[in-house]
C-alpha cells in the first residue's frame, strides 16, 4: 500500500499546540553544526574567487581563467557531497542521526583547518592545487552527510502542523554560516593590506574553524534521536529482512527521489549565482572593490537568515506547493533584473537586488526539509533526503558558477547567464507541479503505509 500524501490526515499536533519538550535544544544542536559546516563551505567559495585563483595556480593573462580553475576545485566538493550523503545516509538510518552528525562536524573541521596550512603554487608548484582538491573532496564528503541528519533531527521531533517552520531553522543556519564567513573575510580584508591578505591573512579564517567546531560538537552531544526514529530502528533490528539504504529507497520511492532532485535543481543554481557568481561578476567584470562586495553580501545574508523561518511558517499555513511555485517563477525572472542593476555599480541597488534574490531563494529553500522528510518512511528517510538533495548538486550548484563564468567570458554579456537561470527555474517549477501536497501529514502514517506495503509484498511472496 503506497503512501497517498494528498489524502488529509488528522494530526496529533494541531495548530497552536505547545512546543514538544527539548525541540528548541534539538534545533540549536542542528543549527550549531550546520553553521560550522557552511561557514567553512562558504569560506572556500569566497576564497576561490578572491584568493585561490591567485595563489594556487600559475599566472594568466585572463583573470577569468584562474577563477574558472578555482571554481573547478570548488566543484569537487559538490561531487563528493552525494557520496557523503549515501554513506552517511546508510549508516544514519542504521545507527542514528546524532552519531553521524558528530562525525561529520569533526571531519569538516579537520579538513578546513588543513586548508589553511597549504603551501602555495610558488612554493610547491602543482602539488598545491592537488592537495587543495583532496582536502576539498573530504570537506564536501562531510557536508554531504551533514544536511540530511541535521534537518531530520529537527523534522522528526517537530509537530506535524509546524514541521515547515521548525525544520526551516537548520536551513537558516546556512546563511548564518555564510554570514560568519563573510564577516571574518571582511575584517581581514579591511585590516590587512592586499599583500598581507594574500600571503597569510586568508588562512586565519580557515584556522578559526577549530574553535567553532569545538562549540558545535559540544552542543550536539546534548541531544538524542527522535522517538519515531528509535521505534523504527528497533523494528528494523527485529525484522532482519526489512531493508534500508540507497538501493531500497530507489527501489521503493523513486518518485520521491526524482521529485526532490527537480525541486532542488533551480533553487541550487540560483543560490550559487546569487552568492558566488555575483562576487565574480562584480570583482572581475565590474572591477568593484572586494570589501565593498563583501559588505553588500553581508547585508543580504542577514535578511536571508531572518526570512527563512518566516517562509517556513507560511508553508505550514498556505501549503508547500504554492510557496515553492512562487519561488520558482520569481527565480526565472531575477537574472534579467539583477544584472542590469549590478552594472549600475550603485551600492543600494546592488544590495537591494541581492536581498530580493535571497528572498526568492528562501521561498524554495525554507520548506525543503519538511517536503523531503514527508516523502520517505523513517527507516530510509536519511538515505532518501540525502540522495535527493545532494546528487542534484553535481549538475546544479557545483557547475553553476563555472557555467556562468564561461558564458560571461564567451559572450561578454550577462544575458546568457540570466537565460541559464530561467531554464533551471523552469525545471523546478515542473517538479513542483508534479509533487504531492504533504502539508500536515503525519510521519507515522507514512511509516504505517510503508509497513503495510512491505507486509503485503511478503504475503504475495509466501503465497506464490
Amino acid at each position: 500500500m503506497a503512501v497517498d500524501a494528498s489524502t488529509p490526515r488528522t494530526s496529533p499536533n494541531p495548530p497552536g499546540s505547545s512546543v514538544p519538550t527539548g525541540l528548541r535544544k534539538v534545533v540549536a544542536a542542528s543549527m550549531a553544526g550546520t553553521i560550522v559546516e557552511w561557514y567553512e563551505f562558504f569560506l572556500y567559495a569566497t576564497a576561490a574567487t578572491l584568493v585561490f585563483n591567485v595563489i594556487f595556480f600559475p599566472p594568466s593573462d585572463n583573470p577569468l581563467d584562474n577563477i574558472i580553475k578555482a571554481f573547478l576545485t570548488y566543484a569537487v566538493g559538490f561531487v563528493a557531497r552525494p557520496l557523503g550523503g549515501i554513506v552517511f545516509g546508510h549508516f544514519g538510518d542504521k545507527y542514528g542521526r546524532k552519531k553521524l552528525l558528530q562525525l561529520a562536524i569533526i571531519l569538516v573541521g579537520v579538513t578546513t583547518f588543513l586548508m589553511g596550512c597549504l603551501p602555495t603554487f610558488d612554493q610547491v608548484g602543482y602539488a598545491a592545487p592537488i592537495m587543495l582538491i583532496i582536502l576539498r573532496f573530504f570537506q564536501g564528503f562531510a557536508v554531504g552527510g551533514e544536511w540530511g541528519g541535521a534537518v531530520l533531527l529537527v523534522a522528526e521531533h517537530s509537530p506535524d502542523k509546524q514541521r515547515g517552520f521548525w525544520a526551516s531553522w537548520p536551513q537558516a543556519a546556512v546563511p548564518a554560516g555564510n554570514l560568519l564567513a563573510t564577516v571574518v573575510l571582511l575584517i581581514l580584508s579591511r585590516t590587512l593590506t592586499e599583500a598581507q591578505f594574500l600571503s597569510w591573512g586568508w588562512r586565519v579564517g580557515f584556522w578559526l574553524s577549530v574553535v567553532i567546531v569545538a562549540v558545535g560538537y559540544y552542543i550536539r552531544t546534548k541531544v538524542t534521536d527522535a522517538p519515531i526514529f528509535i521505534e523504527a530502528q528497533k523494528e528494523v533490528e527485529a525484522a532482519k529482512k526489512t531493508n534500508y539504504g540507497v538501493i531500497e529507497v530507489l527501489k521503493r520511492y523513486p518518485r520521491g527521489v526524482f521529485t526532490a532532485m527537480g525541486l532542488r535543481f533551480g533553487e541550487n543554481i540560483m543560490y550559487y549565482l546569487v552568492v558566488t557568481f555575483s562576487i565574480t561578476y562584480m570583482s572581475a567584470h565590474l572591477q568593484m572593490d572586494t570589501s565593498t562586495i563583501l559588505t553588500l553580501i553581508l547585508f543580504a545574508h542577514v535578511v536571508h537568515f531572518c526570512i527563512i523561518p518566516v517562509v517556513g511558517r507560511f508553508s505550514d499555513k498556505l501549503g508547500r506547493k504554492p510557496v515553492y511555485a512562487a519561488g520558482a517563477i520569481l527565480g526565472a525572472v531575477w537574472g534579467f533584473v539583477a544584472f542590469p542593476l549590478f552594472d549600475t555599480k550603485n551600492d543600494w541597488l546592488i544590495v537591494g537586488i541581492l536581498i530580493v534574490g535571497l528572498i526568492i531563494h528562501a521561498l524554495m529553500y525554507a520548506s525543503q526539509p519538511a517536503i523531503m522528510a514527508e516523502m520517505f518512511p523513517t527507516r530510509m528517510r536519511y538515505s532518501g533526503v540525502s540522495l535527493g538533495y545532494q546528487v542534484t548538486s553535481i549538475i546544479a550548484g557545483s557547475v553553476a558558477p563555472i557555467i556562468a563564468t564561461m558564458l560571461l567570458s564567451s559572450f561578454g554579456s550577462w544575458v546568457p547567464v540570466a537565460i541559464y537561470l530561467a531554464l533551471a527555474a523552469g525545471v523546478t517549477l515542473i517538479a513542483v507541479v508534479a509533487m504531492r501536497e504533504t502539508n500536515g501529514i503525519s510521519l507515522r502514517s507514512i511509516d504505517d503505509a510503508d509497513r503495510a506495503r512491505v507486509a503485503e509484498e511478503a504475503a504475495v511472496r509466501t503465497t506464490a
